[in-house]
C-alpha cells in the first residue's frame, strides 16, 4: 500500500467517522437564518399602541381573521422545528390532513429537549424550509401549532411580578449568552410590568458584532409581529438592563427579559 493511498484512506475513514458522530448528536446544524427558519406569516396584537400606551383596536382596523395572541406559540414552534424537523424539497408535499398531523407532532415535543439527530426528525417533504412551507400552507400551520389563549395562564408568567431586580436580569443575560454559545435558541418574554407598553415574546438567535467602543451588547431577534426582518435587543452592562427596538407596537427602550421554554418550569 503506497503512502499516498494510505493517507487518502485515513482521511476518508476519519470523514466517515466524523459524519456519523454528527448524525448521532445532531451537531453541525446549519446556522439559524431569519429568511429560512422563521414563519412567513405574522402575529397581530389584540391591542393597539400609541406612544407606548395600549388601547383597543377600532373595529375594522385589522383584516378579518387576523392571527392574534400567538407570540409565545410562534417562538416556541420555531424552536421546535429547529430541533425536531427537517425538510426534503425533492419530496411530494403532503395533503392537509397529513401535514397537520406532522405539524402537531413537532409542536407537542418539549422545546427544551435536546435536538434530534437528522435521521430521527419529522420530515416535511416538498419544501426547502419553514418559511417556504409556512408561506405556501399558512392556514394549516396556523391551525395546528397551538392556541395562544392558554399562554396567558402560564405559571412562569408570574415572575414579572416577583423577579424584577437587576441581579435577576444579569443572570438572564448570562443564561442568554450561554445558550447562544451552545448553538441553542433563547425564547425571551419581554415586559415592562406594571406598565402595559409591552408584554410580548420573541426569539433571540444570535449575537451581533459590536461596533468599536460600543458598550452595548446587541442581539438578532425574531419577532413574530414582524415577519419582514430581524429586530434588535440590547444589553447594557453599565445599566444592567435590556432594551428593545422601537416599532409601531412599542415605544422602545427598557424591558425586562425572562427566559421561556428553557426548562419545564418556564
Amino acid at each position: 500500500m503506497s503512502g499516498k493511498w494510505r493517507k487518502s484512506a485515513v482521511v476518508y475513514w476519519l470523514s466517515v467517522f466524523a459524519t456519523a458522530i454528527l448524525m448521532r448528536t445532531g451537531a453541525g446544524a446549519a446556522e439559524f437564518r431569519f429568511d429560512r427558519d422563521t414563519f412567513a406569516f405574522q402575529n397581530a396584537t389584540v391591542l393597539k399602541y400609541y406612544h407606548g400606551i395600549a388601547f383597543l383596536r377600532p373595529t375594522g382596523d385589522d383584516p378579518p381573521g387576523s392571527y392574534t395572541r400567538r407570540c409565545f406559540v410562534m417562538t416556541r414552534t420555531v424552536m421546535q422545528f429547529r430541533k425536531f424537523a427537517r425538510f426534503d424539497p425533492r419530496g411530494i408535499p403532503l395533503n392537509n390532513l397529513e401535514l397537520a398531523a406532522r405539524v402537531r407532532a413537532v409542536a407537542r415535543r418539549a422545546p427544551w429537549h435536546e435536538a434530534l439527530p437528522e435521521n430521527q426528525r419529522i420530515v416535511f417533504p416538498g419544501y426547502a424550509n419553514l418559511r417556504e412551507m409556512s408561506e405556501a400552507r399558512t392556514q394549516v400551520l396556523q391551525e395546528n401549532i397551538g392556541s395562544g389563549f392558554i399562554t396567558y395562564f402560564r405559571p412562569s408568567n408570574i415572575r414579572m411580578v416577583f423577579q424584577q431586580s437587576r441581579g435577576y436580569q444579569e443572570k438572564t443575560h448570562a443564561n442568554l449568552d450561554a445558550a447562544l454559545s451552545r448553538g441553542d435558541l433563547f425564547v425571551a418574554f419581554l415586559t415592562t410590568y406594571p406598565k402595559l407598553s409591552i408584554n410580548h415574546t420573541v426569539l433571540i438567535y444570535a449575537r451581533k458584532n459590536n461596533h468599536y467602543r460600543d458598550e452595548l451588547e446587541r442581539y438578532f431577534v425574531y419577532d413574530p409581529n414582524h415577519a419582514e426582518a430581524p429586530r434588535e435587543l440590547t444589553w447594557s452592562p453599565h445599566e444592567r438592563a435590556f432594551a428593545y427596538q422601537k416599532d409601531i407596537d412599542f415605544v422602545g427602550g427598557f424591558v425586562r427579559v425572562y427566559q421561556a421554554y428553557g426548562n419545564w418550569l418556564q
